[in-house]
């Protein structure tokens, strides 16, 4: 095994470090839609005088999904530390080889163990503020912050070393991928203020919700949407023209097919009154669609 490369459990280790941060916050998106927000009242204690459900408390099966999803929070904690642990024992083996240890990998590694106890406090504090939809959209940013420095790890640790990246396309083109992540990023951060807008509150009780007017929010969104399949589509005409290297070509193809996906969905939950299954497997596409965005920014520089 040459140095520069994982082993293949360390490789996995770092897939399912990507995924489980993904997966949460699918789960946590299934608390909200099926009004289990406040299924716990409470926090850290499910209701007060017990961190797990009881059976006096009257949430009904809401507790139990809530529940659910905090213990998740224990096996993204196991995967992370797993993580670290790949990455420390890469970087010995490079050591024994006569290689320097990549220091940027374990950063990227603590940095998503550390966010988990920061977003498990957030969480915390959405529970104590009702809910609030502002917070209840931080801890979903928080996350991508978190998938962000997944992601990350994942494509740098397959790269040989940590030496100067090489950009792989034209400057007009690397700026317009920077650009592209950027619009990727406004995307979704206005999705979570249609999301703050609409229907689902997050709990059976009246939840206060943002004063934004639903259909205009909506149609802002799906602007910036348009917007952003044109500026896709424009980089992919580019990198075709310029000849641009087949891995960034297949990063672009693959952020096209997640976003015609997307849109697919967004517009059927809409036109459909926004079924909480719907509307679940947009915030999933939303995931995909930040990974695989920023995976196409990171493939326009090498490092051999």
């Amino acid at each position: 095994m040459t140095p520069q490369k994982l082993r293949k459990w360390q490789h996995r280790t770092l897939i399912a470090n990507v995924v489980a941060q993904t997966g949460i916050v699918l789960t946590g998106a299934t608390v909200r839609l099926t009004a289990s927000g406040l299924g716990c009242p409470t926090w850290p204690e499910c209701v007060a005088g017990s961190i797990a459900p009881t059976s006096e408390q009257t949430e009904a099966f809401h507790k139990y999904i809530e529940f659910g999803n905090r213990l998740l929070t224990f096996l993204l904690l196991i995967v992370a530390i797993a993580s670290v642990i790949a990455v420390f024992q890469h970087n010995q083996e490079r050591k024994l080889a006569g290689h320097e240890k990549r220091r940027s990998l374990m950063l990227l590694a603590t940095g998503v163990f550390a966010g988990i106890f920061f977003q498990a406090i957030l969480g915390g504090i959405t529970v104590l503020t009702g809910l609030n939809p502002l917070i209840v959209a931080a801890h979903f940013i928080v996350s991508i912050g978190l998938i962000t420095l997944a992601t990350t790890l994942l494509v740098k640790a397959q790269e040989p070393n940590d030496s100067p990246v090489v950009l792989q396309v034209v400057k007009p083109i690397d700026i317009g991928m920077r650009l592209h992540l950027l619009l990727t990023l406004i995307v979704i951060v206005i999705g979570t203020l249609v999301t703050g807008s609409g229907p689902h509150a997050g709990d059976t009780n009246d939840i206060v919700r943002l004063g934004f007017e639903f259909r205009g929010i909506t149609t802002a969104h799906a602007a910036l949407v348009w917007l952003f399949v044109g500026l896709t589509s424009g980089l992919l005409v580019a990198l075709h023209a310029t000849s641009a290297p087949r891995s960034v070509l297949r990063q672009s193809w693959l952020v096209i097919g997640v976003c015609m996906a997307q849109g697919f969905v967004g517009y059927t939950q809409y036109f459909t009154g926004l079924p909480w299954g719907l509307v679940a497997l947009h915030v999933l596409g939303a995931c995909l669609l930040w990974i695989f965005s920023l995976k196409f920014f990171l493939a326009r520089n090498t490092r051999g």
